[in-house]
């Protein structure tokens, strides 16, 4: 069931190689760009050579217009390797936010556990770009690398000495370099685990703001977030001192071995070992060093970077399916097609978070209320009749098929949990109430949007029901979010309908209303009505009672109410 661990390191190569003939034409141009910048104080020793000490001017202006075409050459290359590696970067961070959204998205769930819609949003913005600017960082880090082997064999065939000193110097600080890095991986992978938090905090809190206002709590709210913020702060200047203590310790050492270097090559000019257009080439190059080097530093802490997020990602691209996602043995009907649904339900020795052994059998065409006395037993009932989740033991059969045995997609068209806080879309009311309605549905929008009240919140908006929504129905009540959703479940016409809670937030008047319409809407399809409410109970064919995780009481609404305490608690109270 489960897929292979993702690691960050997979995350990172599959990054670059998506992105591989961008980051090969950059490593090339870079390559030319580097090579150029290490033959410029080659080409200038040769010009004071021929033209300062021989006092050959033809050669002297030879030199110069070689240097000008190579510097023409070094703007072009320089401009478009930058070019390729922005691209390289900026494609590969749009192919991981599309990716991470895909696996967000995908039927078999499991991503979002144990994460804030804000933190996943975090991830797929800045940790996505971080992994992607490891593309640029693989092209100016092969670049520099090119540079520093250039300028180590120019200084070869200048000074067996001064080459052997860059051979063994440049990859020994490279390797200081690394290691000065990892506490930087590891406080940035901090950093950003905290900043994902604080976002993922925040956008609850605006999301909820309204409720937090209604119920006083703004202060405890403000408290709470203040406390988060200053963590990610706190992390946030943990891992900046680190790139800063790098960056710092990497420079000095990169200055110490360019110093080195001068200093060898002004012995061995002193000692008559080389002329002075070799020796202003050896400087020129010792100069030309500290790029190459310079840049290592920014591709280490870059990759450092990198590594931590792409740790990040792969936790969210490689989490383990809520359900099992592998395709079922087809069985077609005669002509092909898959079989109608009655809609026969039956929940067979089910056990699965608090439920146990829970046998409910459900005809076609039935409506039958369940009463939960703890809301977790509705939570861990809906989970499993949606296939959020598939139980621990047992199963839940549609027609006398598990939903194991069927499509993922073709279980939930056929079963549509309509839970309690269903969020609306940005869009007009109406096209939130037709968003699941299938082509050739046999339920009207308007008579969904009349059974469940939504016709009264449509007459009640400046343009009725072309009204504009906003994101998650911030802009409608609790109430009249509540019938929307309602009538968006009613419109979507599944054979088997459960509905969680769909009246808490309205009126008497109004639930009178939706009961009545639930009811004339659904005749002759199956409806689940997970609620203890009296109201929509009174309609149902029969009533189940959970309490403790089992079923506790069966009956119509009536003879419980009449017969059985828990029963009166659990819906009168």
């Amino acid at each position: 069931m489960g897929k292979p661990e993702l690691r960050g390191r997979d995350v990172l190569r599959r990054a670059v190689r998506g992105q591989r003939r961008s980051v090969a034409l950059g490593v090339l141009l870079g390559a030319c760009h580097q090579s150029g910048e290490a033959v410029v104080p080659v080409l200038i020793g040769l010009a004071i050579d021929q033209g300062v000490v021989e006092g050959d001017a033809v050669g002297l202006m030879l030199w110069l217009g070689v240097l000008a075409v190579v510097y023409v050459g070094l703007s072009f290359g320089f401009r478009y390797g930058a070019l390729a590696g922005e691209r390289a970067s900026v494609t590969a961070a749009h192919l991981l936010r599309v990716a991470l959204v895909e696996r967000v998205l995908a039927p078999e769930g499991g991503a979002e556990d144990g994460r804030l819609p804000g933190e996943l949003a975090n991830i797929a913005t800045e940790d996505a770009k971080r992994v992607g600017a490891v593309a640029m960082a693989v092209i100016v880090g092969a670049g520099a690398a090119v540079g520093l082997v250039v300028g180590a064999v120019v200084l070869l065939r200048v000074s067996v000495t001064l080459g052997l000193l860059v051979l063994i110097g440049t990859p020994l600080l490279l390797w200081l370099g690394h290691l000065l890095s990892k506490p930087l991986e590891r406080r940035s992978e901090t950093e950003q685990e905290c900043a994902a938090r604080a976002s993922g905090v925040a956008a609850d809190l605006v999301a909820g703001l309204r409720v937090l206002k209604g119920l006083g709590a703004e202060p405890a709210a403000t408290a709470r977030y203040r406390g988060i913020s200053r963590d990610s702060l706190s992390a946030t200047l943990r891992a900046a001192r680190a790139e800063a203590w790098q960056n710092g310790v990497v420079t000095v050492l990169t200055g110490a071995f360019i110093a080195l270097v001068a200093l060898v090559g002004g012995r061995l000019a002193a000692r008559g070992d080389i002329g002075i257009g070799e020796l202003v080439s050896c400087v020129a190059l010792a100069l030309f060093l500290i790029g190459p080097l310079s840049e290592f530093s920014w591709v280490n802490a870059e990759l450092a970077q990198g590594r931590a997020s792409a740790a990040r990602i792969a936790g969210v691209l490689g989490a383990r399916p809520a359900v099992d996602p592998a395709p079922p043995p087809h069985h077609p009907g005669a002509d092909g097609t898959p079989p109608p649904v009655a809609g026969r339900l039956r929940l067979r020795d089910l056990s699965y978070g608090p439920l146990h052994a829970i046998d409910i059998e459900i005809d076609a065409g039935e409506t039958v209320g369940v009463v939960a006395a703890d809301p977790a037993d509705a939570s861990a009932l809906l989970h499993c009749l949606g296939r959020r989740a598939d139980p621990e033991h047992g199963t839940v059969e549609l027609d006398g098929r598990a939903l194991t045995a069927l499509d993922l997609a073709q279980a939930r068209g056929a079963i549509l949990v309509a839970e309690h806080d269903a969020d609306l879309f940005e869009g007009t009311l109406l096209e939130n109430v037709v968003a699941a309605a299938p082509a050739g549905a046999r339920v009207d929008p308007e008579a969904a949007m009349a059974a469940s009240g939504t016709d009264e919140v449509a007459r009640s908006l400046p343009d009725g029901a072309g009204t504009a929504v906003i994101a998650r129905g911030r802009s409608l009540s609790g109430g009249q979010r509540q019938r929307v959703a309602l009538a968006r479940a009613l419109a979507a016409d599944a054979p088997v309908l459960v509905v969680h809670e769909p009246s808490t937030a309205v009126d008497a008047v109004t639930e009178t209303r939706m009961v009545a319409g639930i009811k004339e809407i659904r005749r002759g399809r199956t409806t689940v009505l997970v609620t203890n409410s009296p109201a929509l109970l009174a309609v149902t064919d029969r009533v189940v009672l959970l309490r403790g995780g089992r079923v506790a009481a069966t009956g119509t609404h009536g003879h419980l109410v009449g017969v059985h305490a828990d029963y009166r608690t659990a819906v009168l109270a």
